[in-house]
């Protein structure tokens, strides 16, 4: 990760920076800065791979999976998830500027009327920027991981961003490539007219 100064959180400043391959985090300290990442982890949407149990989960129905009607909600919850979270107030009102402008997306999994699961992220043309996760139930955010691609794969999407590859990621086909080769799809994703909802 490569990292520099900066708090300018308006929305046309982040929305420049998600062009330019950048995204902002909130560091220990409270200082929110702006990183990019080489290698890049993204999940190419051709090759997203479901595990056969997790398949099994899907077609069971057991989440009600809602988009954008608690993005503030699972922010909050992928924020208090994490002893220490890269997400604070500041990066929440910036997001929540997004999300009102419609560029900022959450899927979420609901189980008995509450929020079980889910992730937010920023869709660009027909580029989607994951951002985070969490669950409080087994498979919560996995299944609002597989219709996010589906959604994304059903609206003509090119570029799923997870920023890192972890080993979780890793699972469903997350692989890392050079920065260069990112912005190479990057520049053609975003030219797309795609429509998140």
């Amino acid at each position: 990760m490569h990292k520099s100064n900066s708090v300018n959180l308006d929305p046309d400043t982040l929305l420049r920076a998600y062009v330019q391959g950048v995204f902002p985090m909130g560091d220990s300290d409270g200082v929110i800065r702006w990183y990019t990442a080489d290698p890049r982890g993204i999940i190419p949407l051709d090759r997203f791979h479901v595990p056969r149990t997790l398949r099994q989960t899907v077609r069971q129905r057991r989440f009600e999976i809602r988009i954008n009607t608690a993005f503030e909600q699972v922010m909050r919850k992928c924020m208090e998830v994490r002893p220490v979270s890269w997400i604070n107030q500041e990066l929440i009102e910036a997001y929540l500027r997004l999300y009102e402008l419609g560029y900022a997306h959450s899927v979420e999994s609901w189980r008995n009327g509450e929020l079980v699961g889910g992730l937010y992220g920023v869709s660009l043309g027909g580029a989607f920027f994951g951002e985070s996760m969490f669950h409080t139930a087994t498979d919560a955010s996995k299944v609002a991981l597989v219709h996010l691609v589906e959604r994304l794969r059903e609206r003509g999407y090119e570029l799923l961003d997870t920023q890192a590859s972890t080993e979780h990621l890793q699972r469903f086909g997350c692989i890392e490539i050079p920065f260069s080769e990112y912005m190479m799809l990057l520049r053609k994703a975003i030219t797309r007219k795609c429509q998140f909802e």
